[in-house]
């Protein structure tokens, strides 16, 4: 039986992606040697993260505009500290909207005075402040563009004269953006592009060098910039993956072209949750994720026929958070609008048969 995957990570990837993926782990570009036992310093290689860090910058609308893309380890938590190892001098502004970006504001912490500029842990976090003050001196502003957990989605994002930050984890690529409003973009692979293992920093360099700090090797952008994101050994083959996603993605017409998509998918299933008496949606309407949607039931006593029902339908992946309960309904790119229908489909039938 087809697997509809709703996982919200590790992600689903497209189905070209993994039988690529799967070659090159047997022979690697014709070499007789898998790709995760060659060299990373080879040619071959060396021309994958070429590849992939100029297909980011292409994708993005960043070539040429002063940027670099890296392709780092230790997840989107491990740039939670480097942000502010290389960012945070005096004072940081962070959005608190989720668990992910508690985390970020935590780590920076160590580091200087961190101004909460809005929360909505009050109604755990199923909104997206608004109308907030952003307070002057701020060596930057540090924002979650999409959370996972919660279901939200930053649909604006304020216009400030200090470096914009940006944890795009679960959201990057699917929707178009400015993305030049950015100083700062960082997104773990494992969210909407490839597997867990690899991280993507895109820094605009004139922001760096700018703290007194001293900063070590491994946590230094300046360092990874100079070395070609090869200062130690690479996730081979999360960078691999991560490229075969992106030339994917540019063969489908880029970031425009999955946005539409993306766009029907949640319109697809948000309107069976508005219109089904049987479920709740979690977020506020306004804010809600394309990527995750989060929903309950209206009654508990529901729950085991549900379960049942989803899991009879092949699909995979949709029980929420601890942290919320409930379900969540992971849209990420490569989720064909096929597998939305199945479950909404699956939602339909729990109504009619009352």
């Amino acid at each position: 039986m087809k697997k509809h995957n709703f996982s919200a990570g590790p992600c689903i990837l497209p189905q070209e992606v993994f039988l690529k993926a799967s070659e090159a782990i047997m022979d690697f570009n014709g070499s007789g040697l898998s790709l995760i036992e060659v060299s990373h310093r080879s040619k071959d290689f060396v021309e994958v993260m070429d590849k992939a860090r100029a297909l980011s910058l292409e994708l993005l609308g960043l070539e040429g505009k002063g940027y670099q893309a890296l392709f780092l380890q230790g997840g989107a938590s491990l740039q939670f500290l480097m942000v502010a190892y290389n960012l945070l001098e005096t004072k940081a502004g962070y959005l608190n909207t989720g668990t992910w970006s508690s985390k970020a504001l935590k780590e920076a912490r160590l580091f200087g005075e961190v101004v909460e500029v809005g929360s909505s842990k009050d109604e755990n976090f199923n909104y997206i402040p608004k109308g907030y003050t952003i307070p002057k001196g701020l060596d930057y502003l540090h924002l979650t563009s999409n959370n996972t957990i919660f279901g939200t989605q930053l649909k604006k994002f304020p216009k400030v004269e200090i470096p914009l930050v940006c944890d795009m984890s679960s959201d990057i690529f699917s929707r178009q953006l400015d993305f030049s409003q950015f100083d700062l973009i960082y997104a773990g692979a494992q969210k909407n592009m490839g597997p867990a293992g690899t991280t993507l920093v895109v820094v605009k360099e004139d922001i760096l060098g700018k703290v007194t700090r001293e900063i070590p090797s491994m946590l230094d952008y300046s360092v990874h910039i100079s070395k070609d994101s090869m200062f130690n050994t690479p996730a081979v083959f999360a960078v691999y993956t991560s490229m075969l996603t992106l030339e994917w993605l540019k063969n489908l017409g880029g970031i425009s072209a999955i946005e539409e998509i993306n766009e029907k998918k949640a319109q697809l299933l948000y309107s069976e949750i508005d219109l089904n008496p049987l479920f709740d949606g979690y977020a506020n309407k306004e804010d809600r994720s394309n990527m995750n949607a989060t929903f309950n039931l209206t009654e508990d006593k529901l729950k085991d026929t549900f379960d049942t029902m989803w899991k009879e339908a092949g699909i995979n992946g949709i029980n929420g958070h601890r942290s919320v309960g409930g379900y969540r309904a992971s849209m990420y790119n490569a989720m064909p609008l096929e597998s939305v229908g199945v479950l909404v489909d699956v939602m339909s039938e729990m109504e009619r048969k009352g």
